[in-house]
This record gives structure tokens, C-alpha cells and sequence, in this order.
């Protein structure tokens, strides 16, 4: 049943939501959260960009390495969890400025660290903080965007994730060899400013409001970002569709796994699943391999990394200018073919150099970044508002899956004496099932939430 059945005030926020131009004041509230993903994914980066010289540091075996790296994805799998049930439960904006104030003490933490299960016990509390924050504020983007560019708004919006992967490389290459690891981690505490601000600068979103029933807030809400709007563009705002639909549904967890939901959830968490168990699977262990295997130095090794990051910033780019044109499914069909295409032939000539791997690592990172962003995209508009931070964040669960598996995987591989070939071959094969999985895939282009979920 409808959840605010019979009630004009549903159509009428969505639509006044719809009919507002871009201004200033969806700049300000994209920048605003864009600073904290921006961060979020610095933060995510981290331990991966430390890892050679804590290896040497701490003497770690393949195994400690191992742990090192993922428990802050196991952190980010029980952040996402728990913050798609607070993120519908107490606001968009609230609960992502609790996961930001998180990543940003634990990150402190994990500088002064003295030993490895330090270091591992605070980058899960870090990943707690990561986990929830991504998914959340994806869904809030969302949920402000207008259909009819709500990719390229969204999109746009998430270049800034792989931005934030390829500064904490960057900033690595200088960081690391001059100050040490600990340093970058002092840098990734800043987080906690931003905290500070967000919940004085950036509105509630009024979908969120509606539909617990605050319609009054609602209503207060909608009306001040209307006059923000006004005086940004200095014209008068349109009239609003009356025919967007009511939404339907509960909010309760198991209608993700009902009905069409059924679908569309199982979808969406293997292709979650498959994109980060690739993008980690090769992120994580990329500098290592360029150091321990091609015996480069620990700059060249970072500068590698930093080039396929910002390759992913390129296809992240591609894929907000295109998807609202050619739709969901078709892009991420197109960008998981690539991915496995590039990792294929990895496999196949044998991974004999540095460069060679830098370049097709390049070339997936071109791909699977721009799979990552359209599912922040695809996410959220999947589910009603009453479930829509659970649903996004049921994704991220899988994703972390993803993330803690991909580079346990590779590891174990690596450990037990194996081929690149057979890293990257198998990489290329888990990259091909998601392209089959995109095919079953719903098309959401150019409908508003409402009618996604009525």
C-alpha cells in the first residue's frame, strides 16, 4: 500500500524537487558531501598505499599484509549494514556525519599505532565509518537530483570518489618516502572538520522527511531550498508536475527480497560484488607486485598506481557524460566487457613487466571505476524512500564482500606461488559474469523515484 496513501503532498514535493533548475545551491550541497566522499574514499586508500613500507617496517608475512588491508573492508561491510537501517531511520544528513566523524578519529588511531593488530583493530573502526558514509550519501544526491539528468548530476557528484582514490596515491608518492605512512594518516583525520559543518550547511532531505511523516519539516525544507534556487538564478521557478505517482512500501527490510524487489536486489549485489572483488583484487596488491615482483622502487610502484587511478577518474567522467543518453544497463554491460577484455589479455600475454601491467591495470581501472559510480547512481533509485538508504546499502554490502574477497583471493594466490597469469585470468572471468548478471539489469533512465517505485 501506498505509504502516504491519498496525500497530494507526496506528489508535490517530488515535483517541486523536479521542476528546480541547477544553481548555486545544488554546487554548494554537491560540495559539501562531494568533500566528505572525497575523503572517505582518500581514507579507503590508505592502508594499500602503506602496505610495501609496513611490510618492511613491521617484517608482516604475506598473511599479516593480508589482514592489513581488509579489515577496514570488514569494517566497511558492518558500516554498511548499519547505516542503511540509520540512514532510514534517522536522516541522510545526520548519519553521514556520524560515519565522517568516525573515519576521522579512527584515523588518528591507526597513526599511532605501534603494531599490526593496532593498526588492523583501528582501520576496522575506520571501515565502519567509510562503509556507511559512501552508500548514504549517494542516496541523498539522489534524492535532490531531477530525473532527466539525475545521472550526470549524480555522476559528476561521484567523480570525486576516484578523485579521492587517486589523491591519497599521489599524495603517497611524496608523503610516504618523506614523512611515512603515519603522516598520510594524520592527513586522512581531517574528515572530522567536515563533520563539524554538514549538518548546519546541508538540508534534510525532504523525500526522507515525507516519508516519516514530517511533512511540516518537509514542507519548511522544500520552501528554503526554493528560495535559495530563486536567488541564485534571479528568475522565477516553473510550476511542478502534478502526475508524479505515489511511492508504495512499507520500508521493511524483507520488501528487498518481495516482488520486483526481488529482482533488482539480486542484480544489484552481483554486480556490486563482481566490480569490487576486480577494482580490489587489483588495487590492493598493484604496488606490491610492482615492487616485490618487477623490483621497482616504492615511487615508480605509486606512480603506477596513481596512473590507473586516474585512468578510473577518466571512464568516471565518460560514464556521467553518457548514461542518461544510452541508460544503465547498456553502460555497465559495456564497461564490464571492457574490464574483462583488458584483464583477458593480462592473462594471456603473461604479465611480464611493469609497465605492460600498469598499462592494462589502466585500462580496467578505466572501466570498473565507471561501473562503481553508475551503481551509486543505479542504487538508490532501485527502492522506495522508506527503504532506500537500506536497499543502496545492501548493495554496499556485497561490494565490501567484493572487497574483502578480490584481495584474499590474489593474496592467496600470490602466496601459494601462483602465476600472474592465473591472478589476472581469473580477475577476467568474475569480470565476465557481471556483464551477464547487467543483462538482467532494469532500466531506470529518465524516470523520477516515485515512478521507479509506485
Amino acid at each position: 500500500m501506498s505509504t502516504v496513501a491519498n496525500n497530494p503532498v507526496v506528489g508535490s514535493i517530488a515535483a517541486r524537487l523536479e521542476r528546480l533548475p541547477h544553481s548555486r545551491w545544488h554546487v554548494k550541497v554537491r560540495v559539501l558531501i562531494g568533500a566528505v566522499t572525497f575523503f572517505e574514499a582518500f581514507d579507503q586508500l590508505l592502508a594499500a598505499s602503506a602496505l610495501p613500507v609496513l611490510r618492511d617496517e613491521w617484517n608482516l608475512s604475506t598473511g599479516q599484509a593480508t589482514m592489513a588491508v581488509t579489515t577496514g573492508s570488514i569494517g566497511m561491510l558492518f558500516g554498511a549494514l548499519g547505516a542503511g537501517w540509520l540512514g532510514d531511520r534517522i536522516g541522510r544528513v545526520r548519519t553521514v556525519t556520524l560515519g565522517v566523524a568516525l573515519t576521522g578519529l579512527a584515523s588518528l588511531a591507526v597513526a599511532a599505532s605501534g603494531n599490526i593488530e593496532m593498526f588492523a583493530l583501528f582501520r576496522f573502526l575506520q571501515g565502519l565509518g567509510i562503509g556507511g558514509v559512501v552508500p548514504v550519501a549517494a542516496t541523498y544526491i539522489n534524492e535532490i537530483a531531477r530525473s532527466d539528468n539525475r545521472g550526470r548530476f549524480v555522476l559528476l557528484y561521484e567523480m570525486i570518489f576516484p578523485a579521492g582514490l587517486s589523491a591519497a596515491t599521489l599524495v603517497a608518492v611524496w608523503v610516504i618516502p618523506h614523512y611515512g605512512w603515519r603522516a598520510m594518516f594524520l592527513i586522512g583525520a581531517l574528515p572530522v572538520l567536515i563533520a563539524a559543518v554538514l549538518p548546519r550547511k546541508v538540508p534534510e532531505s525532504p523525500r526522507w522527511l515525507l516519508a516519516k511523516g514530517r511533512t511540516e519539516e518537509a514542507e519548511a525544507v522544500i520552501a528554503q531550498i526554493e528560495r535559495e534556487v530563486e536567488e541564485s538564478t534571479r528568475e522565477p521557478l516553473p510550476a511542478p508536475r502534478t502526475e508524479i505517482p505515489d511511492e508504495k512500501g512499507a520500508g521493511r527490510l524483507a520488501d528487498l527480497f518481495k516482488g520486483r524487489y526481488l529482482r533488482r536486489t539480486a542484480v544489484l549485489s552481483g554486480l556490486w560484488f563482481v566490480a569490487y572483488y576486480v577494482n580490489h583484487g587489483i588495487a590492493t596488491w598493484l604496488p606490491s607486485l610492482y615492487t616485490d615482483t618487477f623490483g621497482l622502487d616504492l615511487t615508480t610502484a605509486l606512480t603506477f598506481s596513481l596512473i590507473s587511478n586516474a585512468t578510473g577518474l577518466l571512464g568516471n567522467f565518460l560514464m556521467a557524460l553518457f548514461i542518461d543518453r544510452i541508460g544503465r544497463r547498456p553502460s555497465l554491460i559495456a564497461a564490464l566487457t571492457g574490464a574483462s577484455v583488458a584483464l583477458a589479455v593480462l592473462a594471456i600475454v603473461g604479465a611480464s613487466s611493469g609497465p605492460q601491467v600498469a598499462l592494462f591495470a589502466s585500462c580496467t581501472t578505466f572501466c570498473i571505476f565507471a561501473i562503481n559510480a553508475g551503481l551509486y547512481l543505479y542504487s538508490p533509485e532501485l527502492y522506495p524512500t522508506r527503504n532506500r538508504a537500506k536497499g543502496a546499502a545492501f548493495g554496499g554490502l556485497w561490494n565490501r564482500l567484493g572487497v574483502i574477497i578480490g584481495p584474499i583471493v590474489v593474496g592467496g594466490i600470490i602466496a601459494a606461488g601462483g602465476s600472474l597469469r592465473l591472478v589476472f585470468a581469473q580477475l577476467a572471468v568474475v569480470a565476465a559474469v557481471g556483464a551477464v548478471i547487467a543483462f538482467f539489469a532494469v532500466e531506470t533512465k529518465g524516470k523520477t523515484l516515485e515512478e521507479l517505485n509506485s
